[in-house]
């Protein structure tokens, strides 16, 4: 029932959103006197934020047509090849591009939002890579008969995803998703695979969440997986294409999200109604681009998300070495040829300080030189892969990282 409420209180809200929306241009009209003086304004402001809190979204576009490098615009191509029911793997090159530039696969998290959150990180590593994002699916629009998706299915499709691509590709995963990437390099490692990655970069990963713990790692461990699984799994209702399937529903990953950072979220929209109340329509549309992004939500597969808070927040099974997949258990050790860099936020509150360099301390016999660390001071999680700090500190060293290891 926990689903089929929220789609009533939804349906509710997208009704009130679209008469406040129609209410606010009433009261801005020009050629009404209530726009000029009063509360026209003030009312009409408030009316606006209300509307676009609860308008309805969909999966938001990448909009990535060109890029400008040293003052010269470079337009981009952007083209899916090759579609999976849970996923799909697109394609970005900048025209100008050298033929023999690095080939870059970015693993988007599947947490609760969609790939387009990594919009900046894409928008800044196409100018000198050729670039690959792993484009997610919404469980709920995935028919039931198209099957089930959990972890080894995840490792199964990034490893395809690298085949695809050809050797030579590097890997970068952000967040959630640095777990099933290195399980990947270890297992095309082991198979001695030529497409294995030439160098992976985590970002923000939870590889051994038991180091510097967060409010995130805390939750996930303060229940038993049962009730997880009793309850925050619903079942999509029959209004969508996946109807029947189980769920982690994306709207509970965004109330958990914004109850992190309430009063953040709170202060953010009182100063865009603020905006718009003096005519500030600049700096309230960039709030507004944030939140268009930031509430955009995605349903994951019940068994991928409950295999995840239990192998990767509750057992730890990766840095213990118990990580299996298809039921051969994962040998860090096999990564001997792939150059790994860790990074982390110094501020980051999701994932703490350690968590992703544990990931170096996996691999005794991968030579010293293709390890690395790094630190970004000031830094929280979500500026490790978007904002200014993460376009003129961070991805640099990335691509310095990308150069040196190439095959």
């Amino acid at each position: 029932m926990l689903y089929q409420a929220y789609e009533m209180h939804r349906s509710m809200m997208h009704a009130a959103s679209n008469w406040a929306a129609v209410s606010a241009q009433v009261l801005s009209n020009p050629a009404l006197p209530m726009g000029y003086f009063g509360m026209g304004p003030a009312m009409a402001s408030a009316l606006k934020v209300f509307a676009h809190v609860y308008e309805e979204r969909g999966k938001p576009a990448f909009n990535i047509d060109s890029v400008k490098i040293e003052g010269q615009v470079y337009p981009v191509s952007e083209d899916v090849v090759l579609h999976k029911p849970f996923g799909a793997l697109r394609h970005f090159r900048r025209e100008g591009l050298p033929a023999d530039a690095p080939k870059l696969l970015i693993v988007a998290p599947m947490s609760g939002h969609y790939a387009t959150l990594l919009r900046g990180t894409v928008a800044r590593m196409v100018e000198n890579q050729e670039v690959w994002l792993t484009d997610w699916a919404d469980a709920k629009l995935v028919p039931t008969e198209m099957g089930t998706f959990d972890l080894d299915d995840y490792i199964d499709y990034l490893i395809e995803f690298l085949q695809f691509i050809g050797e030579d590709t590097h890997m970068l995963a952000v967040c959630q998703p640095s777990v099933p990437a290195f399980a990947a390099a270890a297992v095309m490692g082991a198979d001695k695979d030529p497409c294995r990655p030439s160098s992976l970069t985590m970002m923000g990963g939870p590889i051994d969440t038991r180091a510097s713990p967060t409010s995130v790692n805390d939750v996930a461990n303060d229940k038993p997986l049962s009730w997880f699984s009793n309850n925050v799994i619903a079942t999509v209702p029959f209004n969508y294409p996946g109807a029947g399937r189980k769920v982690y529903p994306g709207f509970l990953q965004l109330a958990g999200f914004i109850s992190m950072n309430l009063e953040s979220h709170m202060l953010s929209h009182y100063e865009m109604f603020k905006h718009l109340t003096v005519g500030d329509h600049e700096s309230a549309d960039a709030t507004k681009k944030f939140y268009d992004e930031y509430l955009s939500v995605c349903d994951m597969t019940a068994e991928f998300y409950l295999q995840t808070i239990r192998h990767v927040f509750q057992e730890h099974s990766l840095p213990k070495g118990e990580f299996n997949h298809r039921g051969k258990l994962i040998d860090p050790d096999a990564i001997r040829d792939t150059a790994l860099l860790a990074i982390e936020g110094e501020r980051d509150d999701i994932s703490g300080i350690g968590q992703t360099k544990a990931a170096l301390d996996l691999v005794p016999h991968l030579p010293q030189a293709k390890k690395k660390y790094h630190l970004a001071p000031r830094v929280g999680h979500y500026g490790i892969f978007n904002g200014s700090k993460w376009r003129a500190m961070i991805a640099p060293v990335v691509e310095d990282w990308i150069r040196a290891n190439a095959r």
